[in-house]
């Protein structure tokens, strides 16, 4: 973590922001935040451990040897416990209106006080948030109206608000910023890179993509973006998780296709050995259950968006028939602008029959390996109080900002402090409800992890 600022600091911006809540903030001496600086490097400090399977934080050279191994995993540090929730009636309506005196809280069981309770619109409660968005090449068709919906998003940030733009590449594509018309112009450069402007003779910069390293971005995130006086930290996650071929104990491998010709079968095998070797060479120092970890240990509130057609929460029949309309959708999108159409289409048509790409038996292992694919990404958010969201189409894209921007906008912002005082750095679970309400549901948190300090 970059720095850690004084409790008596923290606290009195709390009780501020609890009995001011409309001006306090806005007249509080602002300091300055600290740069980013070196993006990533807390990824250098991870390996994998194979006794505990599981990543461990390394230390610096230099760096004191009682220094704790996650000084780079976001903790509460104080005792004083915030959250996002949501409240939802039986018809999927967002409750609003609430109070204080309203919602009841317990911790492992026991009854907490509530100390503070805010509208998640309230001006003078900045929000912090960071986009890591995923630009590689298979993203290129929802790219533009994604670019398209986080600038309105941008347009619509309070003026205490901090944004952060981060890519796949692991890049700090901006630092925090309220500028908004900066935050604008790096999202425009994102489009500019994929741009094809082939250069002289072929030669020249061209078209660039991102290096599908999103897990490897949301870990730099979650280490290394926040602060602890971010009352409310919030990541946007849009990205298909190609990464997870390099992750540690992965759940998801390189096979040959099923149903494939005796004739291919020794050229397939080769290319799975040589991409099995290439991701060997490549593999992570961490798994998915360490991103799952970092994601519960952080204080950040996960709103992931998944560019394609949904495969998750339909039948295998549903599946297979969005994989064969997929592979027709990208023969169509092959065949576009080409002057020699009827050439193209039937040596496509040779290669898909030959390949068997349309057996029904292939397009199941490809729905397998994409559900597998959706499932992982989709576990991420719901672990912070937020949700996950299918991007199917480009023109959906605003649609799904806009409703993060309002969802952030109707939560209510609650903290109370724990009546165990106990630094144990053990998970606590954390249950809300609505008194009277017991119909209502509540997104948010489910647990945190105390202190683990004396």
């Amino acid at each position: 973590m970059r720095f850690k600022l004084p409790l008596r600091w923290l606290l009195s911006v709390v009780v501020a922001l609890s009995l001011f809540p409309c001006n306090s903030a806005a007249q509080s001496p602002k300091k300055k935040r600290p740069k980013l600086k070196d993006f990533g490097s807390s990824l250098r400090r991870l390996r994998w451990d194979p006794a505990t399977r599981s990543a461990v934080h390394t230390r610096r050279a230099g760096e004191p040897a009682n220094s704790s191994a996650e000084d780079d995993v976001i903790r509460i540090e104080t005792n004083l416990v915030t959250c996002d929730i949501l409240v939802v009636d039986p018809k999927g309506n967002i409750v609003q209106g609430l109070s204080a005196n309203d919602l009841a809280i317990t911790e492992d069981g026991a009854p907490q006080e509530l100390v503070h309770f805010l509208r998640g619109d309230n001006a003078s409660i900045p929000r912090t948030i960071v986009l890591v968005i995923d630009y590689s090449g298979s993203q290129f068709p929802y790219l533009r109206n994604s670019i398209d919906a986080a600038k309105l998003m941008v347009d619509k940030l309070a003026p205490l608000d901090l944004m952060a733009i981060v890519t796949d590449d692991v890049e700090l594509l901006i630092d925090f910023t309220n500028d908004k018309d900066k935050l604008k112009k790096k999202l425009e450069s994102l489009a500019d890179r994929t741009k094809d402007d082939g250069g002289f003779l072929g030669f020249g910069p061209g078209r660039r993509f991102g290096k599908s390293a999103q897990y490897s971005a949301l870990m730099a995130t979650l280490n290394e973006a926040f602060l602890e006086e971010d009352l409310r930290p919030i990541i946007v996650f849009q990205t298909d998780g190609d990464e997870i071929y390099n992750l540690r104990e992965p759940v998801m491998t390189p096979g040959i296709p099923p149903d494939l010709p005796d004739e291919l079968r020794a050229q397939a095998e080769l290319n799975v050995q040589q991409r099995r070797q290439h991701i060997q060479e490549n593999m992570l120092e961490f798994s998915l259950t360490d991103i799952y970890r970092a994601v519960e240990r952080s204080r950040a509130t996960i709103y992931t968006v998944i560019p394609g057609f949904r495969l998750i929460g339909r039948t295998p029949d549903e599946q297979i028939a969005a994989m064969r309309r997929d592979a027709e959708s990208r023969l169509m999108s092959s065949l576009a602008g080409s002057s020699s159409n009827a050439r193209r289409l039937e040596t496509i048509k040779q290669y898909q029959s030959q390949y068997r790409v349309l057996s029904p038996i292939n397009l199941a292992a490809r729905a397998r390996e994409a559900v597998t694919m959706q499932t992982a990404l989709a576990a991420v958010a719901p672990r912070t109080g937020g949700w996950t969201e299918i991007l199917e189409t480009p023109e959906q894209a605003e649609g799904i900002y806009s409703r993060i921007l309002s969802d952030i906008n109707q939560r209510y912002i609650v903290g109370y402090y724990p009546k165990n005082k106990t630094h144990d750095g053990k998970r606590r679970k954390i249950h809300f409800e609505v008194k009277g309400h017991p119909e209502y549901y509540i997104l948010g948190r489910t647990s945190y992890y105390a202190p683990n300090t004396p």
